[in-house]
């Protein structure tokens, strides 16, 4: 094979890679279901993403988020995908998603990791996402609970996040 046919053909693949979101572009919207089974829509509306792509991740959010009544997030214009592609299948069903039924907030299931692979980050940290009319505004990680939680507590219910 000649440069020219590699290089051709390494180029033809790039859509097939997901692509990290770059600040100020804008967020192409995505449906994911929670886990009741229930539709989310990311758009506009939304000012922070929040993203887990592990376990470990998981449970600073759910340290974060243990004390907050129900309807914290939405209050702040906030969703949380958790990134499940790598959990089998079997357990996500029979265990994981069943206790995620218990949290007092929704939980965006990314059962292929389409979602959370556009966004770039540590799959041991969570990634805090500010989203400003649509577009990627601030990229933030974070690695343990209380500063997590004292950054949500910067988002007044119906306002946007402002930048520490």
């Amino acid at each position: 094979m000649t440069l020219r046919h590699a290089l051709t053909t390494c180029l033809l693949c790039l859509p097939l890679f997901g692509h990290a979101q770059g600040m100020g572009q804008p967020m192409a919207p995505w449906t994911l279901l929670d886990q009741f089974d229930q539709p989310y829509t990311f758009n506009a509306d939304t000012h922070v993403l929040l993203v887990a792509r592990s376990m470990a991740a998981a449970r600073l959010v759910d340290a974060a988020l243990k004390d907050q009544p129900g309807g914290y997030l939405e209050a702040r214009h906030a969703a949380y995908v958790a990134d499940i592609e790598h959990m089998p299948a079997m357990v996500a069903k029979v265990f994981a998603i069943p206790a995620m039924r218990s949290a007092k907030y929704r939980i965006m299931l990314d059962p292929q990791g389409r979602v959370a692979s556009r966004y770039e980050g540590d799959r041991d940290t969570v990634q805090w996402l500010r989203v400003d009319a649509g577009r990627l505004a601030e990229a933030r990680t974070f690695a343990d609970a209380a500063s997590l939680r004292a950054a949500l507590e910067q988002a007044p219910a119906g306002q946007t996040v402002a930048a520490p």
